[in-house]
């Protein structure tokens, strides 16, 4: 009994030493001078904020954190560089490895999240790499004017990008309960890299948990309201104040035809588009037409707004929320880039898209040429 008594203090000590309920940071700095700070940042469904300064010693560190259920992704960036590590904190023990010649290649390990990030880390950075070839290659063909040369890069390169979308899409689908695939596949959507169609499927396929965060509604509500403003569904009403402080509703203004317009005073390709416009309104109101302009304006740039109005000769309805992207309005309409714009029918049916330059005179001539 005496002999296994020693055995018991020291079984009891190394289980007090490992506390079930945290999970150990250890990481490996490879050419980091002593003292050189890491900054642990966590982002959850707001802002990212610091949650704890390291400090290398000897090319090492380390940290121990309390295990949560709240799904975050984390990152480290060390001291003055703004090149981040992404982590995920799985309750489970990480081991991070850094590289001061190469912080790109720099990975976390020791979990399922952790180990397919650094996988797909490798993988975006293969597909850039390749691009960054093409369009030397490409710029080296057009300088030496070999067309036929040109024409095969961009074939090359058009490819590279959908094999790059397909895996990313496949990534997300495989890794469906991870945060970092839910905000991964609402940036695709986003760029209009994959359908709402695409972003349905995923979303369908998460657990109750991460269906919950607010990132993931966010992505839903995106799908949502892009049903709601397709090609063929009733255009969502909205009322927002015009540059004089009335309020004006969709439904006031609708006409024979009627295009909502979403620009902003400073998006350029909106001001060149606009002259395009104003000729097609010119043309055709007194047939029927009818525009309203949703400007995404910010609050301090009302004068502006107005002054662009003014200048660019929109003489038609205009409203503003001021409120830059958070716009209600343009978030009804799953606006995400400007100019964009609705063609409705009398019943508010809508019945084209985001027709610009010739195509829009062609499209309200066929309508109300006659």
């Amino acid at each position: 009994m005496r002999r296994l008594f020693p055995v018991f203090i020291t079984l009891l000590i190394i289980s007090c030493q490992k506390d079930s309920n945290s999970f150990s940071v250890t990481g490996v700095a490879e050419g980091f001078a002593d003292g050189t700070p890491i900054y642990v940042y966590e982002v959850t469904d707001s802002q990212p904020q610091v949650i704890d300064t390291l400090t290398i010693t000897e090319e090492k560190f380390e940290a121990m954190y309390p295990k949560s259920e709240v799904l975050s992704i984390n990152y480290l960036r060390i001291g003055e560089n703004n090149s981040s590590i992404v982590y995920f904190p799985e309750n489970e023990d990480l081991k991070v490895t850094l590289y001061k010649d190469s912080l790109a290649s720099s990975y976390v390990s020791g979990s399922k999240q952790n180990d397919a990030y650094t996988a797909f880390s490798k993988k975006i950075r293969y597909f850039n790499a390749v691009k960054q070839t093409n369009m030397e290659r490409f710029n080296a063909a057009r300088n030496e004017q070999d067309n036929m040369l040109v024409t095969q890069i961009q074939k090359e390169n058009m490819a590279i990008v959908q094999e790059e979308t397909n895996y990313k899409k496949q990534f997300a689908l495989d890794n469906n309960n991870s945060l970092f695939s839910v905000m991964l596949m609402s940036e695709m959507l986003g760029r209009k890299e994959i359908s709402f169609d695409d972003a349905d499927v995923f979303v369908k396929s998460l657990s109750p948990k991460v269906a919950a965060l607010a990132v993931s509604s966010n992505l839903q509500a995106m799908i949502t309201n892009a049903k709601k403003a397709e090609v063929g569904s009733v255009a969502p009403d909205f009322s927002a104040p015009t540059p004089t402080g009335e309020i004006l509703a969709l439904t006031d203004v609708l006409g024979k035809y009627t295009i909502i317009d979403f620009w902003a005073s400073w998006c350029k390709p909106c001001r060149m588009e606009n002259p395009n416009v104003v000729n097609v309104y010119n043309q055709y109101h007194d047939k029927g037409l009818n525009i309203i302009s949703v400007s995404l304006d910010k609050d301090d740039q009302k004068d502006r707004w107005i002054k662009a109005i003014k200048d660019d000769k929109m003489d038609w309805y205009h409203v503003s929320n001021l409120k830059f992207w958070n716009d209600p309005i343009a978030r009804m309409y799953n606006i995400r880039a400007i100019p964009a714009t609705f063609l409705l029918d009398e019943n508010g049916t809508i019945i084209a898209k985001d027709l610009r330059g010739p195509a829009l005179g062609a499209k309200i001539a066929s309508l109300l040429g006659q």
